[in-house]
């Protein structure tokens, strides 16, 4: 049975169910009340940690599928300490969950460090941010209004200030 949930004002509610390897991990929560992410845990089995070695990259499971309201994603991105310290991130950041996707929550991780990184049950390897999405429809047309920039891009503004 669903428990109540007090929903803080602003929130949205998000149904989450665990797998079994997940269990007895915490449900992703913002830590402070200025958080944008939540911390995605590593749900890997007790005393089955992983080593991910220089250059490796590989798909680390969270333990838990959600249900994510329509007219929202969920992005995957990376810890900055984990990215500062190690030199590990999210492969494909952001990852992009999307509200109909029901499957377990993965993190794809690469580990571009010099050293081989650990990774045990529970770690906290990256996190989670909901936001809106915003419906699109492309209209093609035969000549796109002219803008300062037009098509300049990749690096094209230049690298120093002033």
């Amino acid at each position: 049975p669903a428990a109540e949930l007090d929903l803080p004002d602003g929130a949205i509610r998000i149904d989450l169910t665990f797998f079994a390897h997940g269990e007895e991990l915490p449900a992703p929560v913002q830590q402070s009340s200025g958080a944008a992410g939540m911390d995605l845990l590593a749900a890997l089995p007790a005393g089955e940690d992983l080593l991910l070695a220089p250059g490796q990259f590989l798909a680390v499971p969270c333990g838990f599928a959600m249900a994510l309201p329509e007219g929202y994603e969920a992005q995957v991105r990376p810890r900055s300490g984990l990215a500062l310290k190690h030199g590990v991130t999210v492969l494909n950041a952001p990852g992009t969950i999307d509200a109909d996707y029901r499957g377990e929550v993965r993190v794809i991780l690469i580990n571009h460090g010099q050293k081989p990184f650990p990774i045990s049950r529970g770690d906290r390897i990256a996190q989670m941010v909901i936001a809106p999405v915003q419906a699109a429809a492309f209209r093609v047309v035969d000549l796109l209004d002219g803008t300062e920039r037009g098509a300049g891009g990749f690096g094209s503004t230049g690298t120093r200030h002033g």
